[in-house]
């Protein structure tokens, strides 16, 4: 494969993975979240098992990769796109969303030296520490305009949207760890089956489990299960199986302007001058995390 093609690869999945907060927030406005990402789960598996069944793929043949995947499906795709979509369903504005997803870098630094034996350098603990303090600054204008009764109902979306981001944080630690083999249209089946079986309950038991069909929502469910669920997670995939996961790192400190900018373009979101400045703050403290 062309060396170009490569080295583009983390960015283009980095602008694809942005798109994800634009669905999410459109899927918001017609449809309950889990019972939407239930439906996205079954469709992706439903094609890619198709795809690798026609394509005479191989299929794992012990219990325990079966499972490795399985669990590698629930904490990427079901635990982590139920606790974003969940927040933003529940009044957590997408560009806000986007920036505590670009985080992501330093939850994998802060647990490298527990799970890969990495050192943390003084660098990356600042990065640490700016991340954080930027995501103080863009909540906090938020959180001031909550009386203290109602408070639990904001910081309830983000605690589950940062829930989610440990999710997929352990989850591409997992990956990379335990799942090295294998054809990759088997192993994407495998994992949003898992991740169908384990939202599906929760949607039934939480929501009425309502969609309001129309072409918005076809347009949504289509992007949402070609273009993100087969094209990104696939590249995703591709360039973990590749040891590219500290190059996914280093450009996923783009996420949030790019869902900030889509947001803008697309929702008409606003973010006060405290809150841009927080955005600068946790941006450069990804970018010093994820130096090495």
């Amino acid at each position: 494969m062309p060396s170009l093609l490569l080295r583009g690869m983390p960015l283009l999945f980095t602008f694809l993975w942005s798109t994800g907060w634009i669905v999410a927030g459109y899927s918001a406005r017609y449809a309950d979240a889990l019972t939407f990402l239930a439906l996205r789960f079954g469709t992706a598996a439903v094609l890619v098992a198709l795809l690798a069944l026609a394509a005479g793929a191989p299929w794992p043949r012990s219990r325990r990769a079966v499972l490795d995947i399985a669990l590698t499906g629930i904490l990427l795709h079901g635990i982590y796109l139920a606790g974003v979509w969940w927040a933003v369903r529940h009044g957590l504005p997408a560009g806000i969303s986007g920036l505590i997803a670009g985080l992501q870098p330093i939850l994998t630094a802060l647990f490298a030296p527990v799970l890969v034996g990495e050192r943390i350098s003084g660098w990356r603990w600042l990065g640490i520490a700016c991340g954080f303090a930027g995501i103080a600054l863009v909540l906090e204008p938020q959180l001031a305009r909550v009386e203290p009764a109602a408070l639990w109902g904001v910081l309830l979306p983000v605690v589950v949207n940062v829930i989610g981001m440990f999710a997929v944080t352990f989850g591409s630690f997992y990956q990379k760890a335990r799942v090295v083999s294998g054809d990759l249209r088997t192993m994407t089946a495998i994992q949003y089956t898992a991740a169908f079986l384990i939202t599906i309950p929760f949607a039934w038991a939480l929501e009425p489990m309502h969609i309001e069909w129309n072409l918005t929502m076809a347009l949504v469910m289509l992007w949402s299960v070609v273009v993100l669920s087969l094209g990104s997670i696939g590249l995703y995939l591709f360039m973990l199986r590749r040891g590219e996961v500290s190059r996914i790192a280093t450009f996923l400190y783009l996420v949030p302007a790019l869902v900030a900018v889509e947001a803008w373009l697309l929702f008409g979101e606003t973010l006060s001058m405290l809150q841009i400045a927080g955005m600068a703050v946790t941006i450069l403290g990804v970018v010093l995390a994820s130096r090495k």
